[in-house]
């Protein structure tokens, strides 16, 4: 069984890190029509916070990454992102679990005609909201 971890990442990582989203997000945005790669960039640099980014590992080899921060009375998962081949093999799943065991509720936007709205969806997430391009999700703590 592959062993999954998280690990820091630097602010030298941003090119990496961006290369990796946007290969996990490539088809979700040419669906759209979102397919600029500077508006991808520009959000991207406007939601890149390097002291909450978090590598994924599956055995060592950096798969994706996780941002989750701090919002008010709950967490927002501002980015989850597994690359393509290594999609599908329980990471995605992992992180979710480590995401909850933090025992607050979480909230989440992904983009509309996305796989990952099935995958959240899955996972408990419910949809709150919605505007032109994403989907709102919500998660509810066990009390």
């Amino acid at each position: 069984m592959a062993s999954l971890s998280l690990e820091s990442i630097a602010a030298e990582d941003f090119e990496a890190l961006f290369a990796l989203r946007m290969a996990a997000m490539r088809e979700s945005l040419d669906r759209l029509g979102l397919g600029d790669v500077q508006r991808s960039r520009d959000r991207f640099t406007s939601q890149f916070d390097a002291q909450r980014t978090q590598y994924i590992l599956r055995d060592g080899e950096r798969i994706g990454f996780v941002l989750l921060k701090p919002a008010g009375d709950h967490l927002h998962l501002e980015q989850l992102f597994i690359r393509p081949g290594a999609q599908g093999s329980g990471a995605g799943a992992w992180v979710l679990d480590w995401v909850k065991s933090h025992g607050q509720d979480v909230t989440l936007s992904a983009l509309k005609l996305s796989d990952s709205n099935r995958f959240y969806r899955r996972h408990g997430f419910e949809p709150v909201g919605e505007n032109e391009l994403e989907i709102e999700y919500h998660w509810k703590a066990p009390q």
